[in-house]
């Protein structure tokens, strides 16, 4: 549920709150009777904030595989405030083996996105697809205890990081029917599997949202309904059960639906909240756009739909790439889409899509822009080099924030002054920030990597 800050009451900057945010606290901090330190806070200019300003969240999925990338990343950490796993938390990448547990993928998310202010998703515990082949060859009873270890082990392993899990994913058929899916649970366990998988996700971490979510339920149909009367069967009877994840994978042929916000009314009316959890939309220019904005529209018009996620940062690396579905290009320059999202939001586009400018890694007409690279590493450290720009103007001075992955530190740094918040490293410049039009300067730094070889990202370059 979200609720909007006393009338007359100025909030603390949303930007100054990220890191501590979590999803509506902005609201809390308002009813709980905190002014304002500063004037009034402006329109957001990124997706994460302009939702945080209504108390909801926007997000994207993350993929460890790409966090290397300084673009990624830095477009990652500027625009959204929750992340979800891609596939590091699904039942393959976290127990191939039974009874033998790997998180590092999983940990490496969390480490990433709790150092950029993000909060996270938990993407998802019982699903029919991504399996480890052991797991089909169970008999009942010994896959009802295997669910049951592998949701608490799971829960367990990230009490207290994960915002929200997608308990049970996509376990009803498509068509008219409104028929459980085939799966091993189904076909084992029965239709009682899912209300046993909540009311051991809810012991597992009591503190976490639990959420069922599907596609092809975004309008009202046979299968939307089946699972509305599922979610209505729950509350009745007091399964734990938080929310309702639709995952909003659209194209021409399967628009968003024209009873959309209806849907998402009537689910919320259960007592649940709404979320969407997989956005996707493809397409391009004014059409995508209009797509995206009747989904964001709809949500923003629900008080309980609290959170969006987009499923992924680029084009280029999404499962639909050949669709162009989301609202970053191949080189991280925002789509028209983008600044469609961002005003229904709430929040002000902050330039034109395509300019130059709004790419993280073009020099453009920004004041300055910073690039990250790896120059040396041992079998404990690396040394990271930032090649900080100017843009179309000279300037005088600059300033680059770089944030690290938890557990990593920052013992030695050169051709910089460096001050440190938490995980963030602040480098200002050092006899060399003056730099004509174009031109360019470097500074450095040695990583201890304490186990996590993540690549620093840089969260901000700005320039006098």
């Amino acid at each position: 549920m979200t609720e909007q800050p006393p009338s007359g009451r100025r909030r603390l900057s949303i930007r100054a709150l990220r890191g501590a945010l979590g999803v509506g606290l902005a609201s809390v901090l308002a009813s709980a009777g905190l002014v304002a330190l500063s004037a009034p806070a402006q329109a957001a200019d990124n997706l994460g904030d302009a939702a945080a300003a209504s108390g909801r969240y926007f997000g994207t999925a993350l993929a460890t595989g790409h966090l290397g990338e300084q673009d990624y990343a830095a477009t990652a950490d500027r625009e959204f405030n929750m992340a979800t796993p891609e596939n590091e938390m699904k039942w393959d990448a976290t127990e191939s083996s039974r009874g033998s547990f790997n998180f590092s993928g999983g940990d490496q998310i969390v480490q990433h996105a709790t150092a950029a202010g993000m909060q996270v998703r938990g993407h998802t515990l019982v699903w029919y697809s991504q399996l480890p082949g052991w797991v089909s060859g169970l008999g009942a009873t010994d896959l009802q205890s295997a669910m049951d270890n592998h949701i608490t082990t799971l829960m367990q392993h990230y009490a207290g990081e994960i915002y929200a899990w997608d308990v049970v994913n996509e376990a009803f058929q498509d068509g008219g029917s409104g028929a459980r899916r085939p799966s091993p649970f189904q076909d084992k366990l029965g239709d009682g599997y899912i209300e046993h998988a909540f009311r051991t996700a809810r012991a597992a971490d009591p503190g976490a949202k639990l959420c069922y979510n599907d596609y092809n339920i975004d309008g009202v149909n046979a299968k939307s309904t089946a699972v509305y009367n599922m979610v209505k069967d729950f509350k009745s009877r007091g399964v734990p059960i938080d929310c309702v994840g639709f995952q909003g994978h659209f194209n021409p042929q399967s628009p968003v639906t024209s009873d959309y916000q209806q849907n998402l009314e009537r689910f919320a009316a259960l007592g649940v909240d709404v979320q969407i959890t997989e956005l996707d939309i493809e397409g391009s220019g004014s059409a995508q756009a209009d797509s995206y904005r009747k989904v964001v529209t709809a949500c923003m018009a629900v008080e309980r739909c609290n959170g969006i996620t987009v499923w992924g940062v680029t084009d280029k690396y999404s499962w639909r790439s050949g669709g162009t579905p989301l609202l970053f290009d191949g080189n991280y320059q925002k789509k028209p889409v983008y600044d469609a999202v961002l005003q229904a939001l709430g929040g002000t586009p902050g330039g034109d899509p395509g300019d130059p400018g709004d790419d993280p890694g073009d020099p453009g007409s920004a004041a300055c822009t910073a690039t990250y690279a790896e120059t040396q590493r041992w079998g404990d450290r690396f040394n990271g080099q930032i090649t900080v720009r100017a843009g179309d103007s000279a300037i005088s001075d600059w300033t680059v924030r770089v944030t690290l992955h938890s557990p990593q530190t920052v013992p030695t740094t050169w051709n910089g002054q460096a001050s440190y918040d938490g995980s963030v490293l602040t480098m200002r410049a050092n006899g060399n920030g003056s730099l004509g039009a174009g031109q360019s300067t470097t500074f450095g730094f040695t990583v201890m990597a304490n186990g996590n070889w993540s690549a620093p990202a840089v969260a901000s370059c700005t320039a006098t």
